[in-house]
């Protein structure tokens, strides 16, 4: 575990050449979302391909870029997209830049994806709150020898999601006035979509929505000591509830049609956190 301390120190070591200031939060941008970087000010764009060990998504939505700025009174660091289980990286090899932000001093992060709903009362276009989450992948990040300066070897998660956050983000909503869902993600592997029997089965253990991604961000989040807050953007149902057909097509174009209320959102929240 010395290798991988020395090799999120090598990747600060490389972030510290370009910015060495404080910085207030982490925001990390699901598909299709990387467009509220856009409002940044006096940006810092670094690519994942030059930081060392970081990975790179191929995946569209995903533009593999760390960007560093001004952003509604906070200095934010923004990952433009993230790299994935199902692209045949660990899960410690997805959650690394977590780590590399908890050593850069970052206490809270604001994660965001783009969901299926798995319960009928939601719909596309909808955002949910994460209250809490699920994790159907069969693994988990943490697995393997624990280094003590990271975070401890066996993590609380009864908090996963910051109670504080989840009240300042309905309070945004209701000031905005916002409908806004609340619920529990359940990450699935993927690439492939959930069939609808496994959509039923999560609707059963308590899921709301579901998607590939987030769970294990948020768990290593945890383990570093990180306040830890969760949107998701309902892009579709998940398969078996509208009887269509799911395609990635249709979450960008979902994701481009909310991108007034969850930007709104966001922005609110983070000026109040």
């Amino acid at each position: 575990m010395t290798d991988l301390y020395n090799k999120i120190l090598d990747s600060v070591k490389y972030i510290n050449k370009f910015y060495t200031g404080k910085i207030d939060m982490a925001l990390i941008l699901g598909s299709g979302l990387s467009y509220l970087v856009d409002q940044f000010e006096n940006k810092l764009e670094l690519d994942y391909k030059d930081i060392p060990n970081f990975h790179t998504s191929q995946v569209g939505g995903h533009e593999n870029k760390l960007v560093i700025g001004d952003f509604c009174g906070k200095k934010v660091l923004a990952m433009k997209g993230r790299f994935h289980y199902y692209e045949g990286y660990r899960q410690d090899e997805i959650t690394y830049p977590i780590r590399v932000f908890k050593e850069l001093g970052i206490d809270k992060i604001l994660v965001t994806n783009a969901a299926g709903g798995s319960n009928k009362n939601f719909g596309p276009g909808d955002l949910m709150i994460i209250k809490d989450q699920i994790n159907f992948s069969g693994s988990n990040p943490l697995i393997g020898p624990n280094d003590d300066r990271l975070g401890a070897r066996f993590p609380d998660m009864t908090d996963a999601y910051d109670l504080e956050g989840i009240e300042i983000l309905r309070s945004c909503a209701d000031q905005l006035g916002l409908p806004i869902q609340e619920g529990v993600y359940m990450f699935f592997s993927g690439p492939s979509y959930e069939t609808p029997a496994e959509v039923r089965m999560a609707g059963i253990l308590g899921a709301d929505a579901v998607g590939m991604s987030t769970v294990p961000e948020v768990i290593v989040a945890r383990y570093c000591g990180m306040r830890v807050f969760g949107i998701s953007c309902i892009t579709n149902m998940a398969a078996g509830i509208s009887g269509q057909k799911l395609n990635h097509e249709e979450v960008i174009e979902t994701t481009e049609r909310v991108k007034r209320k969850f930007s709104s959102l966001v922005k609110l929240f983070i000026e109040k956190i």
